[in-house]
């Protein structure tokens, strides 16, 4: 007969070797490069439009508390001309009252090419002072079912005077 403190020991073992075991082979790798293009100043055209805002008296540098809801391109280039993928659907949030640091939950919902119908879900903290960011993939959809993995990101332009800026994404997944 088995201790319950021996079968306690060996289900941490097997957590722990489970946990550390690589990938299946059934288990595919994806990397992917995306270009998120956030247009605020488009008018009627715009696909970031901010919906909440701090009261005036708690007003930052930053727009601590401001809420944005998105429906950005993801193209394949640079160019908001390029071939269009998908969108990016969700909210940013000014979570940083004395630095520019964002809160983000979205999915990029691809709509043509070999991803067509598949999303991913994103979800994290976007700092804006280093030049290389990174932030979790935590699900996907269709082809990237039980999606996981990490994007960096990186700013490919920024106008200061609109808000406008095209963020260059670099995914890295594990999914079935």
């Amino acid at each position: 007969m088995v201790s319950s403190t021996a079968l306690s020991v060996l289900a941490a073992l097997l957590l722990l070797a489970a946990a550390g075991a690589p990938a299946s082979a059934a288990e595919k790798e994806t990397r992917l490069r995306v270009y998120w293009h956030d247009v605020v100043s488009g008018g009627p055209n715009a696909t970031a439009v901010q919906v909440a805002e701090a009261p005036s008296s708690n007003a930052s540098a930053t727009g601590f508390g401001s809420v944005v809801v998105i429906d950005n391109s993801l193209t394949d280039g640079p160019n908001l001309t390029s071939r269009l993928l998908g969108r990016a659907q969700g909210v940013y949030v000014s979570a940083g009252k004395d630095s520019l640091s964002l809160f983000v939950a979205m999915n990029f919902v691809f709509i043509d090419g070999e991803y067509n119908g598949s999303s991913i879900a994103i979800i994290g903290p976007n700092r804006a002072d280093p030049a290389v960011r990174e932030m979790p993939v935590v699900g996907g959809t269709g082809v990237f079912r039980f999606a996981r993995g990490y994007c960096q990101l990186r700013t490919h332009w920024f106008d200061a005077k609109t808000g406008d800026a095209t963020v260059e994404y670099k995914i890295h997944l594990r999914h079935d």
